[in-house]
């Protein structure tokens, strides 16, 4: 019912028709195995029932308890044999659960069109097809050695029923039925050996990933030989039923252990120890450049676009004002500290709530801005403990309402985000509206709830009232008749459900509400990235949540997470926030994984053509694959063998101090217009440093707009010369008297100095770092942004705004120059300063005279503060003689 709701029953169908359908297969041929191995077994059990009736009739032995032959019949063994079999097979089929997606997958595999370098066989080998094998091959290992145990089993207790268990397995029947289970085991190691040839691929122990020399001469050798010795003993066995010699099987058995010792340890060990070793650079050279060209390949690294970038350029008040709409886009609101703010400001009840900040772009007034939001959520584990009813939780309070949006770079003047939409019902300052604020469907949203009933849902507060709603959503699961009813309350362990009285028959249930749930529902074959992200587009709420199809089986290629070893951003996920729709939207089409997955699921992924164009502006890089990306590329930027073995020029990602921690660097969304490039443009980013070292060596960027979505760039600087790393920056901003005097300052006066994401920003061919300043009470959970850090060449300046510090830099620009200038003041208010020159004189004045008296009184937190004023003050008078001078 839930996935037919969703139009997703064709899914549903053929899930569950493979999974029955495998199980079953699984189920019959462990059944009809098993049946007739254990039916092989009767004569053995029936003629042992008869001589021990006989003997015991004759008074030769006596049996307790006596056995009795008319219940030891062929009869009374074939049921036997069946229920054994049912049995067994009924576990085999629960251990194959969940394992459809390999059958599907062979039955539907995609060439990739490149093939391995050692066996070249195609990707897709590996796959689909590969895996297929390896699962059968346990299945059949599985069959024989339950068979073996059952039919070993049968005769014991034959011998046990005559009282000989000397002369157990010497019979005929016993020796040629347990010999043929032999002989057929080691046929199908025989086959595993061939598998295992093609796990070599995998081999982790060279100097990459991968088989290395000794793997191939080695081991390669090991596996063939080893094929052909498990051929050997079966024919053995086979041939030893009939010759009755049972060393020979001893023989072959014991030959075949000692040379899979000899060939998978020592010999291996040998040639790596004593042909490897000495040279082991040239010996590895063709694996090594495998394992870059394979490696790059699986990431799609060979497709990252490498440009120069020069060092130790600087920037002029002309370049500033060229490019202001990268300045007007730096990212002063880190998201951790701006997430704590929203809380404050935002949340307005207690049941709601702010899960994340999430980072995007709009075109807000005819400009391209990049904004901060957050969808406000409604936690039901958040209403006081008196309003936990039944009713409240799952028939009133059903859903979140509306966003927060703030531009990433704006203050108000108490050190506050300034907000393009806030409050409840949303007030916008723009012209993005939101005309459907309700979030019925999250990141939250937890438990079910029943919509159409006969009472009305809570919507919004309003004052001391509420105003109330009803769903118009059609997604539902409709509750139907009063067997319907009877099911959902035994699915949710509810019996209310029976006795509410609001609930009708035209009534809803929306369940699996929690976006990660739902999507992994539908698609629990694809690997999802952490943060799914709101986006405001036509005035309703949507989630955007990226996929990837990813593997473990791609030769030679280094993987990045437990086994994972390669990673495509093939589908864009887009949930409804109020109906709760879910569309699977085909980002590379030609994907071979993602084009098995679509001859699986006929219909189901919608060309990234028909995703509305508005919805599309919004999908971005990424996060989890460009981190991904970076760190690979740190190693296999090297694509030359020497280097790469040496680790000659290996990278590292940076680190940054949040805080007062050093912490590893995220890479960060920013808009800036990158070198030869005419529009501004929406990119992630993330330096490299070399290793062991500080400066910055390069920097990456991931590509968002239009049709440079999905393309990579990394701009590498001159080896040669230095450019400052992140953590030089950090040092830097540390050893400058001032900032470091003034962070001191405010931390001894019972507040918290929180330093944000340090952000490196290219500005045409020179780079600016930003790293912004909040100050947080002990007893307040709301940072506000105080200062703003700015470093560019030799110059480092920490000024109230980013405006202010620019001009310290470059100069005074008209462009950039703020109306009014705001300090903080010792308490953390600010004061807007005076405007004309007179009364600038005078504050100032006035400031000098306050820091002398705050010195004399030992009030240091007082007399750098108020210095800090005399600062802004003087900056604001020179400024305005300027502007004077040039009237």
């Amino acid at each position: 019912m839930w996935f037919k709701a969703l139009n997703y029953q064709q899914v549903f169908i053929t899930v569950i028709f493979s999974e029955i359908g495998l199980r079953l297969a699984v189920g019959v041929v462990a059944f009809a195995f098993l049946f007739i191995n254990l039916l092989i077994t009767r004569k053995a059990l029936v003629n042992a029932a008869r001589i021990s009736q006989q003997l015991e009739e004759e008074g030769v032995i006596t049996l307790y308890p006596s056995p009795k032959s008319q219940f030891i019949n062929y009869r009374t063994l074939t049921i036997a044999s069946a229920l054994v079999s049912a049995l067994m097979a009924f576990f085999l089929s629960l251990a194959v659960s969940g394992d459809w997606v390999i059958l599907q997958k062979f039955l539907n595999a995609t060439p990739f069109g490149t093939s391995d370098p050692i066996f070249q066989k195609d990707i897709g080998f590996y796959f689909f097809t590969l895996p297929f094998y390896q699962y059968i091959y346990k299945l059949c290992n599985w069959f024989v050695l339950l068979a073996a145990f059952w039919v070993a089993l049968a005769y014991f207790l034959a011998g046990m029923v005559t009282g000989d268990t000397s002369k157990l397995f010497q019979s005929m029947d016993a020796r040629y039925h347990l010999s043929a289970l032999a002989a057929l085991f080691f046929l199908i190691r025989a086959w595993g050996y061939r598998l295992e040839q093609y796990m070599l691929l995998y081999s982790e122990q060279g100097v990459v990933y991968g088989p290395g020399y000794t793997d191939i001469h080695a081991n390669l050798l090991a596996y063939k030989i080893m094929f052909i010795l498990a051929l050997v003993v079966s024919a053995a066995i086979f041939v030893n039923a009939f010759l009755k010699r049972f060393r020979l099987v001893l023989y072959t058995i014991g030959f075949l252990v000692a040379a899979s010792l000899v060939l998978n340890g020592v010999y291996p060990a040998l040639m790596q120890k004593l042909v490897v070793l000495p040279n082991e650079m040239e010996r590895e050279r063709p694996y090594i450049e495998n394992n870059i060209q394979m490696t790059r390949l699986a990431y799609n690294l060979e497709k990252i676009e490498k440009k120069d970038f020069p060092a130790g350029r600087t920037l002029t008040a002309q370049d500033i004002q060229e490019n202001q709409d990268t300045i007007k886009n730096i990212r002063l609101w880190d998201y951790r500290p701006l997430q704590q703010t929203y809380s404050q400001l935002q949340e307005m009840r207690t049941y709601y709530e702010f899960k994340d900040i999430d980072v995007d772009r709009y075109v807000i007034n005819g400009r391209y801005r990049q904004v901060m939001l957050a969808a406000r959520e409604l936690n039901v584990d958040s209403l006081p403990e008196q309003s936990k009813t039944w009713v409240n939780q799952h028939l009133q309070y059903t859903h979140g309402y509306g966003i927060a949006m703030s531009p990433v770079n704006e203050v108000t003047g108490e050190g506050l985000p300034q907000f393009f939409i806030k409050d409840i019902p949303p007030v916008s300052q723009t012209n993005l509206e939101v005309e459907r604020p309700e979030i019925y469907f999250g990141e939250l949203t937890n438990k079910y709830v029943i919509v159409n009933t006969r009472s009305q849902e809570f919507d919004y507060p309003v004052g001391d009232e509420n105003a109330l709603c009803t769903y118009e959503g059609k997604n539902g699961v409709p509750v139907g008749s009063l067997f319907r009813r009877l099911l959902f309350a035994i699915n949710f362990r509810d019996y209310k459900m029976l006795l509410s009285g609001d609930i009708t028959n035209e009534s809803q249930v929306l369940y699996y509400r929690n976006i990660k749930e739902r999507v992994l529902k539908i698609a629990p074959f694809l690997l999802y990235d952490r943060d799914p992200y709101i986006v405001l587009s036509g005035g309703k709420l949507y989630w955007l949540w990226d996929a990837y199809t990813v593997s473990d089986m791609f030769p030679y290629a280094e993987p990045f997470k437990g086994r994972l070893n390669y990673i495509r951003n093939a589908v864009k996920v887009v949930i409804d926030a109020y109906t709760g729709e879910v569309t699977f939207y085909a980002a590379e089409p030609q994907e071979p994984v993602l084009k098995t997955f679509q001859k699986i699921f006929p219909g189901m992924f919608v060309p990234i053509s028909e995703m509305p164009p508005d919805l599309r502006s919004h999908i971005r890089y990424p996060e989890d694959l460009f981190m991904i990306q970076a760190k690979k590329y740190t190693v296999y930027h090297m694509e030359n063998y020497r280097v790469f073995y040496n680790k000659e020029d290996k990278w590292n990602l940076p680190t940054e101090l949040f805080g007062t921690k050093e912490e590893p660097m995220e890479s960060y969304y920013t808009i800036v217009r990158l070198p030869g490039e005419e529009k501004p443009e929406f990119i992630q980013i993330m330096p490299f440093t070399p290793q062991n070292k500080k400066n910055m060596i390069a920097w990456l960027a991931g590509r968002s707009d239009g049709d440079n979505y999905g393309k990579l760039l990394v701009f590498e600087f001159p080896k040669q010369e230095l450019v400052y790393g992140p953590m030089q920056i950090e040092a830097r901003i540390n050893q400058d008297t001032l900032i470091s005097q003034q962070i001191s300052l405010w931390d001894q006066r019972g507040s918290q100095v929180i330093r944000g994401n340090l952000l490196v920003i290219p500005i045409k061919d020179a780079l600016i770092y930003v790293e912004p300043l909040y100050l947080q009470a002990e007893q307040s959970k709301m940072p506000e942004l105080r200062r703003v850090i700015v470093a560019h060449g030799d110059q480092v300046v920490m000024e109230p705004t980013l405006d202010l510090a620019l001009q310290r830099i470059f100069g005074k620009q008209e462009v950039a120059r703020p109306a009014q200038s705001a300090s903080p003041g010792p308490e953390g208010e600010l004061k807007t300063l005076p405007k004309t020159i007179s009364e600038l004189i005078q504050e100032a004045n006035r400031l000098y005279d306050e820091a002398q008296n705050r010195l004399k009184e030992g009030d240091w937190a007082g007399y750098g503060s108020t210095l800090q004023k005399l600062k802004a003050a003087l900056e604001q008078l020179a400024a305005q003689a300027k502007l004077k001078q040039a009237e």
